[in-house]
């Protein structure tokens, strides 16, 4: 099974410094979706792994966060794409739980869902959090530059071997290039 795992904010759709809160906040990023699709069509399985501190802060509730990923799904089953499955950590940092990135909770509890070994599964987000779980576990952390990553490019902890590109249609290209 071919698994892509990717980050939601700042990968998939743009992201703010006061949080997604509502659908009508939720914009995916141009080029996105068709890069899901793409992937999807290529015989991955696209998989989301995010940190949602929001919830943990009280910025939004479950139905409401509920309610983002329900227009997310839909935009991208509208470009022709599909999302398998979203898992996501609701707690801030002060809560030391196992599942916030940089944790592997999250990326444990897909190798357990999906039965895989994530080891070079490529696993794309835009911050370091994203890129150091993802090497924890031996995938291929990809950082885009979109939302944080310009950022994060600049960062020393960067994991050696983590690839870097403009966008998530870039990945696409890339990985849609192999086949």
């Amino acid at each position: 099974m071919k698994l892509i795992i990717l980050d939601q904010t700042g990968v998939i759709n743009q992201s703010s410094d006061a949080f997604i809160k509502t659908p009508e906040e939720w914009i995916p990023i141009p080029g996105s979706l068709d890069a899901i699709a793409r992937l999807t069509h290529s015989g991955y399985r696209v998989v989301i792994a995010t940190n949602q501190s929001g919830i943990g802060r009280g910025l939004l509730d479950m139905a409401t966060y509920n309610a983002i990923n329900d227009k997310m799904y839909k935009a991208v089953n509208q470009a022709g794409g599909r999302i398998d499955a979203i898992f996501f950590c609701p707690h801030t940092s002060v809560d030391k739980c196992s599942c916030r990135k940089p944790a592997t909770g999250l990326l444990d509890e897909i190798m357990q869902r999906y039965g895989v070994n994530l080891k070079n599964a490529p696993a794309v987000g835009d911050s370091l959090k994203d890129l150091q779980a993802a090497a924890t576990v031996g995938a291929i952390p990809m950082l885009v530059l979109t939302g944080n990553g310009q950022t994060t490019r600049t960062a020393k902890e960067i994991p050696a071997g983590t690839q870097i590109f403009e966008n998530l249609a870039a990945v696409a290209d890339a990985l849609a290039g192999e086949e």
